[in-house]
């Protein structure tokens, strides 16, 4: 007997409820005698299946026992359907592929699976800022990465081949990490320019694995965007905006008895720091290193210079008293 004939014999079960040999037969397109011993195998391979007899009989589950052929457990399909509820740029694949595995859920599953999929939205756009499009080249890119496909494009004003590893979104910022004939590189999706497919194929590294080389790039790009470090002060209640401002390159010190923390605060440049620093006026002193002082002191002194020296007081509506 035939391991589809079962299978296709359970589902008839399942949507139907109950069934009888002969409207199984039909289903089948076999014997009423051949569709009988399927159902009496189901049974005998432990299915909970059983006969009813009597005019309105027939087989079914017992107690509507449903069989999973997808696989899953509930807290497995529920954890699926909210990982994929706020896609909503998912593609018409996705979608359709996530349409066909709730129908192949079991009843019990399907409902908390509907309400997973509206259970969380994602706004990738911050305060202020304007969501980010998905560059076009993703999608091609993606392809590649799983069918193994050498690819050419426009990079900084080369062309580049490399065989394509792997596609990282990074806060709405996508990138290619390749192997070329230099070794692993990393590329920023939207610089890409004249995708091109190729015939040729390749395999990754046997070692490979993309969440750990990608964890390499993170820290080495985290090194550079580090390299100068200043000392500062800042009142204890401002000190989340500082780290939320500096992110991993804030390390927080000792407090101070005049209610100030001693914080170490990290970017590529002096400039880098007094620009982030400059709106803060005098709530943030700088005490060491030099560089960042002085950069500090010109953007104050080219302020001075455009605006003069007169301010309004703290909480006045701005305009010269008489």
């Amino acid at each position: 007997m035939r391991a589809d004939r079962l299978v296709a014999a359970l589902l008839l079960m399942q949507a139907r409820g109950r069934i009888t040999a002969a409207e199984l037969a039909a289903e089948l397109e076999v014997s009423v005698a051949t569709a009988r011993r399927d159902l009496e195998a189901l049974s005998a391979a432990g299915i909970p299946v059983y006969p009813q007899p009597g005019r309105h009989g027939g087989w079914q589950l017992i107690g509507g026992a449903r069989t999973d052929l997808s696989g899953l457990s509930a807290p497995e399909a529920r954890a699926l359907f909210l990982l994929a509820g706020p896609a909503a740029d998912a593609s018409g694949e996705l979608k359709a592929a996530l349409r066909k595995l709730l129908r192949a859920l079991p009843a019990t599953y399907r409902d908390e699976a509907r309400a997973a999929t509206d259970a969380t939205l994602r706004d990738p756009a911050g305060w202020g800022e304007r969501e980010r499009d998905v560059p076009g080249d993703v999608r091609i890119l993606q392809e590649t990465v799983v069918r193994r496909r050498a690819i050419r494009f426009g990079y900084r004003d080369a062309t580049r081949e490399a065989d394509p590893w792997g596609v990282i979104d990074k806060d709405g910022v996508w990138y290619l990490l390749a192997g070329t004939d230099r070794g692993r590189r990393t590329f920023r999706v939207d610089r890409i320019s004249d995708l091109t497919v190729l015939d040729r194929s390749f395999e990754r590294p046997g070692d490979f694995a993309l969440d750990e080389a990608w964890t390499e790039v993170v820290g080495a790009i985290e090194e550079r965007r580090s390299r100068t470090w200043a000392t500062v002060l800042i009142p204890e209640r401002f000190l989340w905006v500082l780290q939320d401002h500096f992110g991993l390159h804030c390390h927080p010190g000792e407090v101070l008895p005049d209610g100030r923390v001693r914080a170490r605060v990290g970017a590529p440049t002096p400039r880098d720091i007094a620009r982030t620093l400059s709106g803060w006026g005098a709530i943030v002193e700088v005490e060491d290193p030099d560089p960042v002082r002085a950069e500090l002191s010109r953007i104050g002194a080219e302020l001075v210079t455009l605006y003069g020296v007169k301010a309004a007081a703290p909480g006045s509506d701005g305009r010269e008293r008489r």
